[in-house]
């Protein structure tokens, strides 16, 4: 009678033990809380040329539509430095989220798209592992034509991937969609 009691403490103890191993090898070292994103700033320069593209919305997700800003047109056949921003602005002083992003390279990604024809964004920087983050990009137009740009951030898309938000699994952060000239 004493050995199967005993049979049976030592099972359970052996099961409790493999929950924790589990736990143990947990390879998601990634303490990802959800960040609060209330702007976007996307700033494309070309010399004395600089169009920033901004996305407002103070309350977050599920409260006041947020507002959608753009500075000017692009010029036509022309190549822009992008950089983009995300802060916190409920916070005094804002935080800059793009720090977390950029820090956490290897879990994130930006994706851009437009629907204007000439118009491509090609990502300049990258994580550890080579690929692409999307903070820093290059834009460039082709000829004169109005449409949308659309910015989506990725939370542990697959790396690498082909370059399509629709593609590259993972949750998404923020996506926002500008509507833009290039004249």
């Amino acid at each position: 009678m004493k050995t199967i009691k005993l049979l049976a403490i030592l099972f359970i103890s052996a099961l409790t033990l493999s929950s924790c191993s589990d736990d143990d090898h947990d390879d998601d070292d990634h303490d990802h809380e959800e960040e609060l994103i209330t702007t976007v700033n996307y700033t494309l320069t070309n010399g004395d040329d600089v169009v920033t593209l901004s996305f407002v919305d103070l309350d977050g997700e599920g409260g006041a539509d947020g507002t959608y800003t753009v500075s000017g047109s692009l010029t036509a056949n022309t190549t822009y430095i992008g950089a983009i921003e995300l802060l916190n602005a409920t916070e005094d002083p804002a935080e800059d989220i793009t720090v977390e992003v950029k820090d956490e390279g290897d879990e994130h990604e930006f994706f851009y798209s437009s629907n204007i024809n000439g118009v491509s964004i090609e990502k300049t920087d990258e994580d550890g592992d080579g690929n692409p983050i999307g903070i820093e990009t290059t834009l460039t137009t082709g000829d004169a034509g109005v449409g949308t740009l659309t910015i989506v951030l990725k939370h542990e898309p697959t790396k690498p991937n082909d370059n399509n938000a629709d593609n590259a699994g993972g949750s998404t952060d923020v996506e926002v969609t500008f509507a833009i000239s290039v004249q």
